[in-house]
């Protein structure tokens, strides 16, 4: 289960506007790399929507099926908000509904053989 906890408005690369609905997950204990210790967080993602302004304004708080998994892609640089750091990560965090959750832990990647 993930809520909805804000949007944003952006731009597509042809000129118009559309939103991004911020959802996060529940909490989770994770293990510092540095420091070794526990520290509690919430994995968040984007998803983008059809929906306007003040539609997304009002689904704030709204609880959606699903969870959001972490996703291994190519490295790429990342700003820390918060302190202006530049960092490479290798992942990023993804949505999926329940029914996605259930196709991609059932599904079997083959490679094919000539």
């Amino acid at each position: 289960m993930v809520k909805i906890i804000s949007f944003k408005t952006n731009q597509s690369e042809d000129g118009k506007e559309f939103c991004t609905l911020m959802v996060q997950g529940g909490i989770e204990a994770v293990k510092s790399k540095k420091t070794g210790r526990t520290y509690l967080t919430a994995r968040k993602a984007s998803v983008p929507c059809t929906f306007t302004k003040e539609v997304c304004e009002t689904l704030i708080g709204t609880d959606l099926e699903g969870g959001i998994k972490r996703i291994e892609v190519e490295p790429y640089e990342y700003t820390v908000e918060e302190t202006g750091e530049v960092i490479e990560l290798t992942h990023r965090y993804e949505y999926l509904d329940d029914s996605s959750t259930i196709i991609q832990q059932n599904v079997i990647e083959t490679q094919e053989v000539f």
